[in-house]
């Protein structure tokens, strides 16, 4: 195996959240006069940190969402999360793999730590993601496709970025590892393949993830 560290996105590579965020957000900013469909709330805000619908929303509208988008949006994603959260299918035999092979890998997210622990917890996958393997966008103040978050789990890992593989579904993960001078492999069981073609390798099923590594 030719890398010393894999970097996990976590929403859509380990939790199977992105249908139930992206339904919710839709429907959110839809219900506030910024009609949203499914597809476009994919399309513009899959793998970015919330702070980019805030952006983008006052960008095409001229309007500031309410001040307590943030907070009103989580509490409905975590009660839906409670109610129907999944572990990606075959992460776990991949977690299992590199564990067996002694490949350090951790998880650096868009998402706030509370997210990812809502996630983690709901799906079990806290049994292999110790705080010291969780990064949020929080941790640097700004979200992908800015390289920062990937740097910044990197540096805390002590692998430096030439040594590091990210696993990604969305373009702005991919766009942020290519800016760190990573490699990336686009997962495409949700993201049609032709948005993730920056990304080194390309795969539908997570079990196929072990054999790309090597």
């Amino acid at each position: 195996m030719r890398y010393d560290l894999v970097i996990f996105d976590n929403d859509g590579v380990l939790v199977d959240s992105e249908p139930i965020s992206n339904t919710l957000l839709a429907g959110y900013l839809t219900e506030l006069g910024h009609p949203t469909s499914y597809e476009e709330s994919l399309r513009d805000y899959m793998g970015a940190a919330m702070h980019r619908v805030h952006d983008v929303v006052l960008e095409r509208t001229g309007q500031r969402l309410p001040e307590d988008f943030d907070e009103v949006f989580h509490a409905r994603v975590f009660a839906a999360f409670e109610r129907e959260l999944e572990p990606v299918d075959g992460i776990v035999e991949v977690l299992e793999r590199l564990t067996a092979d002694g490949v350090p890998y951790c998880v650096a997210s868009s998402g706030s730590h509370e997210r990812i622990r809502v996630g983690h917890r709901k799906t079990g996958l806290d049994k292999w993601f110790a705080d010291e393997r969780i990064f949020s966008s929080q941790d640097v103040g700004r979200g992908k496709p800015a390289p920062d978050l990937f740097l910044y789990a990197a540096e805390r890992m002590g692998v430096p970025p030439e040594k590091c593989l990210v696993v990604e579904d969305s373009p702005l993960g991919v766009q942020a590892a290519v800016a760190a001078g990573m490699d990336v492999y686009g997962y495409t069981a949700m993201t049609p393949a032709g948005r993730l073609a920056q990304a080194g390798e390309l795969f539908d099923d997570m079990r196929e993830l072990p054999r790309l590594l090597g």
